[in-house]
């Protein structure tokens, strides 16, 4: 019997990654007016400083914006001006305030959800600003709990599970990641209903974890998502 849903944030509930794929667009025609963005590999480059970084400024916009400048400032060997530093901290203060927008039939879907089953969001990133996309997101109150963790790995979910008083085997996680919110959560035992999203941060697509698992049901569109759910807990028996 499934006894908890959970549902992932950013880019299963709203729009998220666009806006950081448009910063890194002006990110890199800043640096391009510096250097050749194909000599020097920016992309690449801009990647890697945000993977070193990790561990020290967790995810979200305000590590990305450091990145930004710690990469900007390498890639064209401290020729970066002043005033395009401070343009780089404008594109992260921009991507900060954007506004929430869910994504189409999603609040259907979590209502219906939520009316059958307890339902938690789950979510990673800069604590203030996760807290400011469920606030205005208007979904915070369908949600039986929210918990904003610095990464989703099995003891994350193993914690919050604990905490909720389930066993992994009786909760299934919704999202678009499968490295953050499908794997993890199949590791332990439980259930995954896979969304992608049609613009995916490379960080999170590093995962050898094959889709067509016995225990994940890919679906399209939120409108799908409750069925999906019932559909799993169909296999339990």
């Amino acid at each position: 019997m499934l006894e908890l849903i959970g549902f992932d944030g950013d880019d299963t509930l709203w729009q998220s990654q666009d806006f950081y794929d448009a910063a890194q667009a002006e990110f890199e025609r800043i640096v391009g007016s510096y250097v050749d963005l194909e000599d020097v590999h920016v992309h690449e480059r801009l990647l890697s400083v945000e993977s070193g970084n990790i561990k020290l400024f967790g995810y979200g916009a305000k590590g990305m914006t450091l990145s930004m400048i710690e990469a900007a400032f390498d890639i064209t060997g401290g020729l970066i001006s002043s005033g395009d530093l401070h343009r780089l901290v404008g594109i992260g203060k921009e991507v900060l305030a954007h506004p929430v927008e869910l994504l189409p039939g999603i609040r259907a879907a979590v209502e219906q959800v939520a009316a059958r089953h307890r339902i938690v969001l789950i979510t990673k990133g800069d604590l203030i600003h996760q807290q400011a996309k469920v606030r205005r997101s208007g979904l915070g109150d369908l949600f039986h709990r929210i918990e904003i963790v610095s990464e989703k790995d099995p003891d994350a979910y193993s914690r919050v599970l604990a905490e909720c008083g389930v066993e992994a085997g009786s909760f299934v996680m919704v999202g678009n990641s499968l490295r953050s919110d499908i794997a993890p959560v199949v590791e332990l035992g439980g259930w995954g209903v896979y969304m992608p999203y049609h613009s995916t941060w490379s960080l999170e697509t590093d995962t050898h974890f094959a889709v067509d698992n016995p225990r994940v049901v890919q679906v399209s569109t939120a409108a799908s998502i409750p069925s999906a759910i019932e559909r799993l807990a169909s296999q339990q028996g």
